[in-house]
C-alpha cells in the first residue's frame, strides 16, 4: 500500500464513519478495488485512532467535564443515598451511568463476534446486505417524533438498547453512528442528545476494539510507517469536517437523506459479489 492509496482510504475512513453510511462496509470495498485481499490490521488501527481524535476534539468539553465529573465522584458520594440523589440531580453523572450501561452490550457482542466478523470482512454480499439494512433504518427516522426525551427522561432500557445495536455494528456493512442514531431517536431522544449520547458512546467502544487488535497475532503489517501517518491524519481531518456536516444534518432531521445512498451501494456490492460468483 502506497501512501496516496493511504490517504484515499483515510478519507473515506473519516467521511464514512460518521456519516451515517458504514465506514467498515465502505473500507472493505475499496480495499477489494486496490487489491487488497486481506486487512491490514495495523492500518485499520491507525485509521480508527484517526477518527477517535476527530471525536474527542469535537466533544472536548464534554469529555473534559464528564471526566472530571467522575474524577470527584467518590469524594461527592458518601453513602448509596447521596448516590441517588447526585444521579437525580446531576446529568453528567447520568450520562456516565448511561455510557457505563450502553458499552455493556456493546463489549459482550464484540468479545464474542470478534473472530467472526473479521472473516465477514472479505465477504462483498454480506457487506452490500447490511448496507440496505443499514438504509432501512435511516429511512425509519423520518417517522420519529419531533419531541424527544431530555437526558433526564432517558432510562436505563434506552441506553442498553442503544448499546446493543452499537455492538451489531461490529459487522461490515453496518453503519455505527447510523443505526444508534436511528434507535435513539425512534425511542423519542431528541437529536442534539441522540448524537451526543452517539458519540460519546463510541469512544469507550472505538478504544475497547482498539485494544482487542493491539492484542491480536496479525498485527504485523506490510504497511510504511508514511502509509500509516497519512491515513491517520487524513482520517482525523476529514473525519472532524464529516463529523461537523452530520451535527448539522441531524438538528435538521434529515438523517434519512442518507437511505438511498446506502441502498444504492448496497445493491451494487450484492451484484459485484454475484457477477463474481
Amino acid at each position: 500500500m502506497n501512501p496516496l492509496q493511504a490517504i484515499a482510504l483515510g478519507v473515506l475512513q473519516g467521511l464514512t464513519e460518521f456519516l451515517p453510511v458504514s465506514s467498515s462496509g465502505h473500507l472493505v470495498l475499496l480495499q477489494h478495488l486496490f487489491g487488497i485481499k486481506e486487512p491490514e490490521l495495523l492500518f485499520d488501527i491507525s485509521l480508527h485512532l484517526g477518527t477517535l481524535i476527530a471525536v474527542c476534539v469535537i466533544f472536548f468539553k464534554e469529555i473534559r467535564s464528564l471526566l472530571l465529573t467522575l474524577l470527584h465522584l467518590p469524594a461527592v458520594v458518601q453513602s448509596s443515598d447521596r448516590l441517588v440523589s447526585v444521579y437525580k440531580d446531576n446529568e453528567d453523572v447520568r450520562m456516565i451511568a448511561f455510557i457505563g450501561l450502553g458499552s455493556t452490550p456493546t463489549a459482550i457482542i464484540g468479545i464474542l463476534l470478534h473472530k467472526k466478523a473479521n472473516q465477514l470482512f472479505v465477504n462483498i454480499w454480506m457487506v452490500g446486505v447490511m448496507l440496505v439494512i443499514t438504509g432501512i433504518f435511516l429511512w425509519t427516522t423520518r417517522f420519529a417524533l419531533p419531541e424527544g426525551r431530555t437526558p433526564r427522561r432517558m432510562n436505563a432500557g434506552h441506553a442498553l438498547t442503544i448499546g446493543l445495536v452499537q455492538g451489531m455494528a461490529i459487522l461490515p456493512g453496518v453503519s455505527r453512528s447510523g443505526s444508534t442514531i436511528s434507535v435513539a431517536l425512534l425511542l423519542g431522544i431528541k437529536r442534539e442528545n441522540s448524537a451526543r449520547y452517539s458519540f460519546l458512546l463510541s469512544i469507550p467502544a472505538i478504544v475497547g476494539a482498539l485494544i482487542m487488535e493491539l492484542n491480536s497475532d496479525r498485527m504485523h503489517s506490510s504497511v510504511s510507517i508514511e502509509a500509516l501517518l497519512s491515513g491517520t491524519a487524513a482520517a482525523a481531518i476529514v473525519g472532524f469536517m464529516a463529523l461537523k456536516i452530520l451535527l448539522r444534518v441531524i438538528k435538521g432531521g434529515h438523517l434519512y437523506f442518507f437511505s438511498p445512498y446506502c441502498w444504492l451501494i448496497g445493491c451494487v456490492a450484492i451484484v459485484s459479489a454475484a457477477i463474481q460468483g
